[in-house]
């Protein structure tokens, strides 16, 4: 073999080694499609965009409540602002907060439902930033009453409180997002093992009750589909507890293998283009980017913390990015949100449900994503 044939061959491996590495580089990504741009635009227009009613930026009426897409938002774009160290953006997240003090105090959620008390994620993040008691007071209100249970507590709640579980324990799978995120954010902000402990006992829970052989989950026992942004609440929520779970929790390993598990499946639905559909894993569902955006978040904070393979999942998970953010459109909001959704064991309830324009069910976690790329 001559010189410069050695030469040729010696490039062209170079060549394809680069090109391997960029299929999953988590860190460099074309102009115009890098999480510090992508994050900012949907900060930014979130904090232009007044209070929604779950979800939809364009209510036909104000809302009643601050509800818990409002809440996923922000905190994804405080988390984005302090990924990126921009306290500028992170005061304008804090100055949309204020009024919840005063004039729109009646905005306040009650803490009656796991829907609300997710609320209380946003002040513990507002106080582990500025230290202010005034947001820790607020936070853990919301976090403390999820574990106490009210007077008029049905029985079922009442049982569920008895065995050390939340009162608020309905075994739909949205809950392992909205009952992981408050307590974590409570133990991030006292370090007290209580909030972090309780909440890895009822993610097992879950995992017990509704995660399938194939990996997978259903929406709860009653509704046998495993529809993709329900799956992505349980995806996000197990990324979540495992990033500040203490190693000597005894629970973790449980966790740890239901992630894994959830993850090898999700690699074999991601479709060729990178995306994921509504009903995971029926192939006639249309191509779903909430759900998309929550894999991808589990993915990448899977990848950065080291329990999956960086070639494997960071290909899954750069490919999850690039095609989400083909589907945002000239004004910032993302397309193709499938609407709040009931339980119902229905295929076509599911295959049927709104593909909702701007609705922060998606712009939530796209910011997530963003904030995960820059960790």
């Amino acid at each position: 073999m001559n010189k410069k044939t050695l030469t040729i061959l010696f490039s062209l491996l170079i060549t394809l080694s680069v090109s391997s590495q960029r299929s999953y580089n988590l860190k460099r990504f074309p102009e115009g499609k890098t999480p510090q741009e992508i994050g900012l635009r949907i900060a930014e227009k979130f904090l232009k965009t007044s209070h929604s009613q779950y979800g939809n930026t364009n209510p036909p009426k104000p809302p009643t409540q601050i509800t818990y897409p409002d809440v996923c938002t922000w905190l994804g774009g405080m988390w984005f602002a302090e990924a990126t160290k921009n306290d500028i953006l992170f005061n304008r997240f804090e100055n949309r907060f204020q009024p919840l003090f005063s004039d729109d105090m009646k905005l306040l959620p009650k803490p009656n439902h796991v829907d609300n008390n997710v609320f209380g994620a946003v002040p513990l993040e507002l106080y582990l930033k500025t230290g202010q008691k005034k947001y820790l007071d607020m936070g853990l209100k919301y976090a403390d009453s999820q574990w106490i249970s009210p007077e008029n507590a049905k029985v079922e709640q009442k049982q569920w409180a008895d065995k050390g579980y939340s009162w608020q324990t309905r075994i739909w799978i949205d809950d392992m997002f909205m009952i992981t995120a408050i307590q974590a954010q409570a133990y991030r902000a006292t370090k007290n093992r209580e909030y972090v402990d309780r909440a890895a006992k009822e993610m097992v829970l879950y995992l017990d009750e509704i995660q399938l052989g194939n990996g997978l989950f259903y929406h709860s026992p009653e509704a046998h589909y495993s529809w993709g942004r329900g799956n992505g609440w349980m995806a996000v929520g197990m990324a979540e507890i495992l990033r500040i779970l203490p190693k000597d929790n005894s629970d973790r390993t449980r966790i740890m293998a239901g992630y894994q598990k959830m993850m090898s499946a999700l690699l074999k639905y991601q479709e060729n283009d990178g995306m994921w559909r509504q009903i995971i894993d029926d192939e006639e569902a249309w191509k779903e980017t909430s759900a998309t955006a929550m894999f991808t978040y589990a993915m990448i904070t899977g990848v950065k913390e080291g329990w999956l393979n960086k070639k494997t999942y960071g290909s899954a998970a750069r490919k999850g990015w690039l095609a989400l953010i083909e589907y945002i459109n000239t004004n910032d909001e993302l397309t193709e949100v499938c609407a709040g959704t009931n339980i119902m064991n229905s295929r076509d309830h599911y295959m049927n449900r709104p593909r909702i324009v701007g609705d922060l069910h998606g712009q939530a976690p796209l910011l997530w994503c963003a904030t995960a790329l820059l960790r």
